[in-house]
């Protein structure tokens, strides 16, 4: 039973995290956005992974992230090997792809491989700077797999999100990604929610950079919600005079 909660809730936060996305980016603009090939170009690598994994059946050795094993390499080539079987490498790499994507038409194509680079190397730097970590991982489950990377992606569109909606509805889609997210940690202990409350917050950081150097309004997708608020405010006010 605890590993059916285990994940239906990291399905949910993976749902939850898209739908933000969907909602900063607007639903009915996809089919005329640009092709995100900085998105396209990160999966590639993720389903080349798993072609060298089927290939070669030395690659799990040779490149997860084993503690035990040498090899600086590792800490990034164990993200685009998948141990979660089939169901678990075709999630991954769905997964991966959506957020991707998403993630590309609102923050643009450069900070993606940057918050998915940042999402292999920080989490576990955190945990031992916060006192959450025991020192690495002695589960095998935890030697490869891209969710973690995945996971702090996409909590970056839950940030923008909030930024971005007058929405009540949106607003608590929004909060509710770091708030699950730690709600599964404390009492899960399952690393995905963690890693999402990490993502949520650089994305906040990267958020007031940008506000900082362009304080108008950002590049990304246009606050869909907050402008159809404004024009029933506007239409409400015409109508009444």
């Amino acid at each position: 039973m605890g590993a059916i909660v285990f994940n239906v809730t990291t399905a949910a936060l993976m749902v939850m995290m898209v739908n933000c996305g969907l909602g900063v980016v607007g639903r009915d603009t996809l089919r005329g956005r640009p092709v995100p090939w900085t998105a396209v170009g990160l999966t590639a690598l993720a389903v080349g992974g798993v072609l060298l994994q089927l290939a070669w059946a030395g690659a799990m050795d040779a490149l997860d992230a084993d503690p035990a094993k040498s090899g600086w390499w590792r800490e990034f080539t164990s993200v685009f090997m998948q141990n979660g079987g089939l169901f678990g490498g075709l999630w991954n790499l769905l997964t991966l792809a959506a957020v991707a994507v998403l993630a590309e038409w609102y923050w643009g194509g450069w900070l993606v491989p940057a918050f998915f680079l940042a999402g292999v190397v920080l989490p576990g730097r955190l945990d031992t700077v916060l006192g959450l970590g025991d020192g690495p991982s002695t589960d095998p489950r935890n030697f490869a797999g891209s969710s973690g990377a995945t996971y702090f992606l996409g909590a970056t569109l839950a940030l923008a999100l909030l930024t971005r909606t007058r929405l009540p509805k949106e607003i608590a889609l929004a909060v509710g990604v770091p708030v699950l997210g730690l709600a599964m940690w404390f009492a899960q202990g399952n690393g995905h929610g963690l890693v999402s409350v990490y993502g949520f917050a650089l994305g906040a950081a990267a958020w007031a950079v940008r506000r900082r150097r362009n304080p108008g309004p950002q590049s990304g997708a246009p606050a869909h919600s907050a402008v159809r608020q404004d024009q029933a405010a506007t239409a409400g006010s015409s109508s009444g005079l």
